[in-house]
């Protein structure tokens, strides 16, 4: 994923920063404990799509 797409992307729920998780190919959101999966290098940016975390799920 592009490095400047990155530092742009930011949370659609609470616009906060979001984290790569690379193995995993999706963006991360900690506060709302969300994971936006990035098909074919676009990142899915909708809630509706967006994979809730269990709680107990390490964020690194």
């Amino acid at each position: 994923m592009d490095a400047r797409l990155l530092d742009i992307l930011v949370c659609p729920i609470c616009k906060g920063p979001l984290v790569l998780r690379k193995a995993e190919k999706e963006l991360v959101c900690k506060p709302d404990r969300l994971a936006f999966q990035i098909a074919d290098g676009i990142p899915v940016m909708l809630e509706s799509e967006a994979r809730r975390l269990d709680p107990l799920e390490e964020i690194e």
